[in-house]
């Protein structure tokens, strides 16, 4: 049995995909402290311009260390309705994303308050919609060094460099070449029903 453990984050990268599918379970990591910069409240889309990131903002300092569990989403921003205009910006050209937006509307219609709580909702979406079995549970208390998991969660920072993933058309491929390692909604709305056979097709 491969288990895996990563963090849950917004719309995952393609990599966190390419890896859960490939696992027998997935744990969550639900009880380290809140990291800025990285990939927990922020993901990757391919826009007109090239590379875009969505940031959710949460409402988080530094001085106090909080519980990643802890950290509210700063819903004043209005930020799910520009998060949603920018999907449709990007992908409304893709061949499949009339097909699947509707899946994903609870995520920009219904006010979430904590960021941990929207990214799990997130996962749950996105697996229902790519209608893949996957089994998940959630750590139970933080360990640095893990023996029974396969420890992937330096894939949620920002900067980390994924060079194994063959390409597929993007929307915007001839303008600005492939984009690798984007949201796992980039692979969604441009590969539709044959997104399960690309990640399990990535080497790791």
């Amino acid at each position: 049995m491969q288990s895996l453990l990563v963090h849950p984050t917004y719309f995952p990268n393609v990599a966190h995909f390419v890896a859960m599918v490939k696992s027998d379970t997935v744990s969550f990591e639900v009880c380290d402290n809140y990291q800025k910069q990285t990939l927990r409240n922020r993901t990757e889309i391919y826009g007109a311009n090239g590379k875009l990131a969505l940031t959710v903002p949460v409402s988080y300092t530094q001085r106090n260390r909080q519980l990643y569990k802890d950290v509210k989403i700063a819903n004043e921003d209005l930020w799910q309705l520009q998060h949603l205009k920018s999907l449709q910006s990007a992908y409304s050209m893709s061949p499949f994303f009339e097909f699947y937006i509707d899946d994903l509307m609870p995520l920009f219609e219904k006010q979430f308050d904590y960021i941990l709580d929207f990214n799990l909702k997130c996962f749950d979406i996105l697996i229902n919609t790519l209608q893949l079995n996957i089994i998940t549970n959630y750590t139970s208390i933080f360990e640095k060094e893990v023996v029974d998991k396969i420890d992937l969660r330096h894939l949620v920072k920002r900067n980390f460099e994924v060079d194994y993933l063959q390409p597929y058309t993007q929307v915007f491929s001839e303008k600005h070449g492939f984009i690798s390692n984007l949201s796992i909604l980039d692979v969604l709305f441009n590969e539709g029903p044959n997104t399960e056979f690309y990640l399990k097709k990535q080497k790791l």
